[in-house]
């Protein structure tokens, strides 16, 4: 049987260069996204001129029904999913005071609502096979928290606990529940603070400048290969945190 890996959120960002990593690696890849259907089938089309077995796919991991209709989509295109990147999520910077209510709402249906909704469909073939693999994404913000970051942080921190907890209770069927907490990494997401706060940001950092991309790929790799390591949170922030 073939190794299948999902990495949701995978269009750009952190999630575009785990999907590559992995689809170089060996495994069949489904590159997930709500709207950047361009992008993902630009990713799509350069790992499969590399001569990966890759596949697109549109969800919004924070709808079960949506969810539950890629993974019948991959199952029948790929195979079943044997590595799950629980990768999508969304972030906005605000005081706690003019959160509104479905901003709260959204935020926690997709950052831990998506990582519920993919684990409850990835589980049973899981389970069948006593095997396989779960990454959650994070944040040193979910670890340490962050001013104005209270809703991202709480939903990050939650997923810190998820972790923890599938570990445990998965553990004796054999399937690995572990997590990576980003640091300050150069994506999209990041560029709304501004260039002013990000170099800032660059002069706090130990190594003396934001991650990559490419860096946190690496720490996925690594934790889908670790058959000894499960309920870990893996921390890649170039020494922000203490």
């Amino acid at each position: 049987m073939r190794d299948v890996a999902l990495v949701t959120g995978s269009s750009r960002g952190i999630g575009a260069a785990v999907a590559e990593a992995l689809a170089l690696e060996g495994w069949d890849l489904c590159i997930n996204y709500i709207e950047r259907q361009d992008l993902a089938e630009a990713l799509k089309a350069k790992l499969k001129s590399r001569g990966c077995r890759v596949m697109s796919c549109q969800a919004d991991v924070a709808d079960a029904g949506a969810v539950a209709a890629m993974f019948r989509r991959i199952e029948a295109e790929l195979g079943p999913v044997t590595l799950l990147v629980n990768n999508a999520g969304i972030a906005k910077q605000m005081q706690f005071q003019d959160i509104a209510p479905e901003s709260w709402r959204r935020m926690f249906d997709v950052n831990l609502g998506g990582c519920y909704n993919c684990v409850q469909e990835a589980l049973p073939h899981m389970l069948h096979e006593h095997a396989g693999c779960i990454i959650n994404m994070s944040s040193i913000w979910g670890t340490h928290g962050a001013s104005c970051e209270a809703a991202y942080s709480s939903t990050k921190h939650a997923i810190v606990g998820l972790t923890k907890s599938l570990a445990a209770e998965l553990a004796p069927t054999g399937i690995r529940v572990n997590c990576v907490a980003p640091g300050v990494i150069d994506t999209d997401m990041v560029q709304v603070l501004g260039q002013e706060t990000l170099e800032q940001l660059a002069t706090e950092i130990p190594l003396g400048r934001l991650g990559r991309p490419e860096e946190i790929a690496q720490a996925v790799l690594y934790l889908a290969r670790a058959a000894y390591t499960t309920g870990q949170v893996l921390t890649v922030d170039g020494g922000f945190m203490p």
